[in-house]
This record gives C-alpha cells, sequence and structure tokens, in this order.
C-alpha cells in the first residue's frame, strides 16, 4: 500500500493527520538533518498501521516534504 504524507520537520508537537484514506500530514519535532526527520515519520507511520518499522520504507520524497511511503500491511 502506497500512502502520500506532507511532512513538516522542526514542529513543537508532533501530530499526525489522516487527510484522506492514503494522505497524510505529519507534524515531527526532529529536524530536517541527517535523516532524522524521515526516521522519525516511518515510526509515526508503523505506529498509525500497527506494524513493525521495517515495514515502512520511504519510495520517493527523501530530501522532500511531500513524500511517498510504502507500507507492507
Amino acid at each position: 500500500m502506497y500512502v502520500y504524507v506532507r511532512v513538516t520537520p522542526g514542529a513543537k508537537k508532533e501530530r499526525v493527520a489522516k487527510v484522506m484514506p492514503d494522505r497524510f500530514e505529519v507534524a515531527v519535532r526532529e529536524p530536517a538533518v541527517r535523516n532524522l526527520a524521515n526516521t522519525r515519520v516511518r515510526e509515526l507511520i508503523a505506529e498509525v498501521f500497527e506494524v513493525g518499522v521495517g515495514a515502512v520504507r520511504i519510495v520517493s520524497g527523501h530530501r522532500s516534504p511531500t513524500k511517498i511511503i510504502s507500507v507492507d500491511v
């Protein structure tokens, strides 16, 4: 399953908002350096879908705020 995510790094509060069934808006506290924000996004998406972090992979948008993420459910 592919999920489209809009990420806001460096936010004061973490949040995951489901905009549509396959679209999310995610705010993370980690900055967008050294892959910290991407790692936290993977952890949060894994919690939402109740899978392990290894089942969540960023397919596109590694350096962009809009990402396509693959989730193996």
